[in-house]
C-alpha cells in the first residue's frame, strides 16, 4: 500500500528537500505541495493524503491552525516539523491533534520513518522529550486534588478505561509501538490498534501522542515500570 503524502513548508528549499528525500522512499509518494498553512488545508480538503508533513511557522495561516483544521476534519495524519524540541508552536499542535514532531535536523533516514510511523497511525513518541514537553505544560495549566491541588480533567475518564486498554495506554505513555505492545501483552497488532483506537475514543483524544503525553503526566505505568 502506498503512502500518500503532503509537504507543507513555506521555506522553498526545505519543502524541495524534503521531497526530494519522500519521493525516493519505496511505498511513498508526495501528491502535493504547500508553501502556507491555508494552502495545505485547501490541499488536503482535496487530495485527501494519508499524511501531512506539516512546517509550524508558516504564513497566512500558521501550522498550529492548519493542523487543527486538518485534524478536525479528519482529513490526514499530520507528522509537526518544528525547529526546537520544546516550542510553544509544539504545544499548539500536540494539543490540535498532530499525530507526531520531527526536528527539522532529523536525517533522511529519521524522517522517512517518522512519516510511515504517523501514517501508520502510531505517532512519534520520544519519552525523554515527552517528560520535558510534560513539565512545560504543567506551568501553564494548575490543578488542585483533595490535598489543594486541581485534578487533573481526564482523570474520570481514565477511570472509565477496561484494564486492557489501561495497560495499553501505558504501554503508549513508555514510547512502545502497537508491535512492542502486541508482544508485552501477548495479542495481536490489531488487537492492539483496536483497543488504542477505544480509549482515545474514551479519553477524548485525537492522538497517540496525546495519549502517551496523559499517560505520563497521571503517571500511568506498566507493571514492569
Amino acid at each position: 500500500m502506498t503512502l500518500r503524502v503532503l509537504v507543507a513548508e513555506d521555506q522553498a528549499t526545505v519543502r524541495q528537500g524534503i521531497v526530494l528525500i519522500l519521493r525516493g522512499a519505496p511505498g511513498i509518494e508526495v501528491v502535493g505541495e504547500a508553501a502556507d498553512g491555508e494552502a495545505a488545508v485547501r490541499l488536503a480538503r482535496a487530495l485527501r493524503p494519508d499524511v501531512v508533513v506539516m512546517d509550524l511557522r508558516m504564513p497566512v495561516l500558521d501550522g498550529v491552525s492548519a493542523t487543527a483544521a486538518i485534524t478536525r476534519e479528519g482529513l490526514a495524519e499530520v507528522l509537526a516539523l518544528t525547529t526546537f524540541d520544546i516550542d510553544a508552536h509544539l504545544f499548539g499542535a500536540l494539543r490540535a491533534g498532530a499525530g507526531g514532531f520531527l526536528l527539522k535536523d532529523t536525517d533522511a533516514a529519521g524522517l522517512i520513518d517518522a512519516v510511515r510511523t504517523v501514517g501508520a497511525g502510531e505517532g512519534i513518541v520520544d519519552p525523554s522529550v515527552t517528560r520535558r514537553l510534560l513539565t512545560a505544560f504543567a506551568r501553564t495549566a494548575p490543578r488542585q486534588d483533595d490535598g489543594g491541588r486541581t485534578a487533573h480533567p481526564a482523570a474520570a475518564r481514565v477511570a472509565s478505561l477496561t484494564p486492557r486498554e489501561r495497560e495499553v495506554l501505558a504501554h503508549i505513555g513508555a514510547g512502545l509501538s502497537n508491535a512492542q505492545i502486541g508482544r508485552r501483552l501477548a495479542m495481536a497488532e490489531a488487537t492492539v490498534k483496536s483497543h488504542t483506537s477505544r480509549l482515545l475514543g474514551k479519553l477524548d483524544l485525537r492522538s497517540r501522542v496525546q495519549a502517551a503525553l496523559l499517560a505520563q503526566e497521571l503517571a500511568i505505568t506498566t507493571e514492569r515500570d
